[in-house]
């Protein structure tokens, strides 16, 4: 945790929205200065594209991304020649090894090009949906690269832009204080940005959330997908309008749900899209007017692999875990990485369009933590990035007031490691939440393979 991150939850109301403000004034010109708008415009020419036209892209901006794996030291392995590149093709992707995320966890250096510089890179560690997470590094190239995908993906079929006044509901602790009275959110005048608290969601906290969006003018809304959900249901529960100048809410981290569809355009009367995407950048996809999720193919290879490790081609609408291979991340390289999410193609969607459709991503459906004053949260998103003494952990909410905590040790475990877990949930929780941390071997999956960051025991 460096200097900033300790001064930030001292600092009264007024001055965390100033230090919100200058992180945003920051990092704006890091996520969209420089090659962000040819890149946006890149994506928007690009998208015309046919399944044939997709082909030869990816064909050519894989042997791309294979020449810069050559430098880093993980890939050196794998005998990539000139002569090899140049003859590769989309189908020998399945000759390359799958990539598990205990691999990257364990050494990130090692899917570094060599030659950056690794201190104007940025760390972006994952949200742990796996367990803990992965750290991730990304040049000011990348970042906006990556947002261009969204402004051109994302944001333009929903009407709206990074330029317009937006919301954000992510793991970020804007809001540090566990029993806060308000307000639940830091704004960012940099970027015109209402960041929302996702640990202080409670039906007496709902009012709060609506006036910042009505207060800001917001556009538009992106993040955690139950926590628009739970904002929803409490304001359909306490008759609270939807803020007039709203004109769309894209989720992300987790399925939008039908049920979660219609809660969350009745509430906040507008229209709900789906995006699917990670900090990695292996690949991407989002929903469109249509209803239909398009993969973007220039944002990364998506292959479905089945259990005996075949991918199934479009035209097969079973299931398969995804395995991507970023094309759009430039100075960490993800050759064939298991997300450990299972999707199914849309045959018909695919034909019909010309381009990769997604029928559904069935394993992003998790748990919900509930805190004792009733505030549901979702994600544990921050609690063991970071934690050098945690190697993987899982979350299982025995009861309304009890968390117990499995964690499977990395070398650096000690009385610290509890200590620091117990005050990083107790901070998003309340004190009176108690937690028994118990280190074991190993943490059991499910039938079908899945790790399960959350697991809860209360009624439904």
């Amino acid at each position: 945790m460096g200097f900033a991150d300790r001064l930030y939850p001292k600092l009264p109301t007024l001055a965390q929205h100033a230090a919100v403000s200058a992180f945003g004034l920051k990092w704006r010109w890091r996520r969209f200065g420089g090659n962000y708008q040819q890149e946006c415009d890149a994506f928007i020419a690009r998208e015309h594209y046919k399944l044939d036209a997709w082909h030869a892209y990816q064909t050519m901006a894989l042997r791309e991304t294979l020449r810069l794996a050559r430098r880093a030291p993980h890939y050196r392995r794998l005998g990539l020649d000139d002569r090899v590149i140049d003859r590769f093709e989309l189908a020998d992707l399945a000759s390359l090894p799958i990539l598990e995320k205990s691999e990257t966890r364990a050494d990130p250096h090692a899917f570094l090009v060599d030659g950056l510089d690794r201190a104007k890179l940025t760390i972006c560690p994952t949200s742990g949906s796996s367990g803990t997470p992965v750290r991730t590094y990304m040049s000011n190239e990348d970042f906006r690269r990556s947002l261009a995908l969204r402004e051109a993906r994302s944001c333009r079929p929903a009407g709206v832009s990074f330029r317009l006044p937006r919301a954000t509901f992510s793991g970020r602790l804007v809001v540090p204080d566990a029993v806060s009275a308000g307000p639940f959110y830091r704004f960012n005048l940099a970027e015109r940005q209402v960041y929302f608290s996702a640990f202080h969601l409670s039906p007496r906290n709902a009012p709060d959330y609506v006036r910042a969006l009505n207060r800001h003018k917001i556009v538009w809304a992106t993040g955690y997908t139950h926590s628009f959900e739970q904002l929803g249901l409490m304001m359909i529960e306490q008759g609270i309008a939807p803020p007039p100048t709203l004109r769309a809410i894209i989720t992300t981290s987790e399925k939008l749900t039908a049920g979660g569809r219609k809660v969350i355009e009745r509430a906040f009367g507008c229209r709900a899209f789906e995006e699917y995407g990670q900090v990695e950048d292996a690949c991407w996809a989002g929903e469109r007017a249509d209803g239909h999720m398009y993969v973007s193919p220039d944002a990364g290879i998506i292959q479905l692999v089945d259990g005996e490790g075949a991918t199934r081609p479009y035209d097969d609408p079973a299931e398969g875990q995804i395995v991507a291979t970023s094309l759009i991340r430039k100075s960490q390289i993800f050759l064939r990485y298991r997300l450990g999410d299972v999707a199914r193609w849309d045959p018909a969607a695919t034909r019909a369009t010309g381009t990769p459709i997604l029928a559904e991503i069935t394993g992003r459906i998790e748990d919900v933590v509930i805190a004792p004053d009733g505030r549901r949260t979702v994600r544990f998103h921050g609690i063991f990035t970071e934690m050098p003494g945690v190697r993987e952990a899982q979350v299982i909410q025995e009861a309304r007031d009890r968390l117990r905590i499995l964690v499977v040790p990395a070398p650096a475990y000690g009385q610290d490691t509890v200590a620091e877990i117990v005050r990083r949930v107790q901070q998003r929780m309340t004190s009176e939440m108690r937690v028994d941390v118990e280190p074991v071997d190993a943490i059991p999956r499910t039938a079908a393979g899945k790790f399960q960051a959350v697991i809860s025991r209360l009624p439904r």
